[in-house]
């Protein structure tokens, strides 16, 4: 019986360290999404402070866009904002955004200081549209087609490197779908 009790915590222990290596051994951007060839779920926000319209699921469509989901308290946000400005003063990609869990004054103020890439850009500060999107984290960014279906799922910043190697085959594939 004493061999059995002091080899109980060692078991315990190799349990709890083989569930820790298989957690971390996931890579948290190759999440699934279920929404993946399903048409944008339907939304109406209202927009954040300073801009005159919010932005819905009618408003997408007709054309391969990016839906960016940030929000002002994300420190991850911050980094990817300039690859979006860089795409949006290119016109690499129509880019809406959905500013989650946020107020409208803090989203407009976040916005107006650091540049708004968007063309148009609701606040979701209840978090039902993100939630209706399988958003876990911000920043996330959905590439949708013509049709209004959601084709990827971006989880973390895109970067220039995720944009030329990811994001944009993927657009220029997209748009010469008919």
């Amino acid at each position: 019986m004493g061999k059995l009790s002091a080899l109980t915590p060692i078991a315990i222990f190799g349990a709890f360290a083989a569930t820790l290596y298989l957690g971390l051994s996931n890579d948290p951007t190759r999440i699934p999404s279920v929404l993946i060839d399903q048409p944008v779920p339907q939304f109406v926000l209202g927009p954040v402070a300073g801009e005159k319209s919010g932005l819905s699921s009618a408003d997408i469509g007709g054309r391969v866009t990016l839906i960016n989901v940030f929000g002002s308290w994300c420190a991850v946000c911050r980094v990817e904002h300039p690859t979006l400005m860089n795409l949006a003063q290119r016109n690499a990609v129509q880019i809406y955004g959905i500013d989650w869990k946020d107020s409208p004054a803090d989203g407009g103020s976040w916005l107006n200081a650091n540049g708004n890439p968007y063309v148009r850009v609701g606040n979701d500060e209840s978090g039902r549209t993100a939630l209706d999107l399988g958003v876990t984290g911000a920043p996330e960014t959905f590439i949708v087609d013509k049709a209004g279906r959601i084709r990827f799922k971006q989880i973390g910043p895109i970067t220039q490197d995720v944009w030329d190697e990811t994001i944009a085959p993927l657009i220029r594939k997209l748009e010469h779908e008919t």
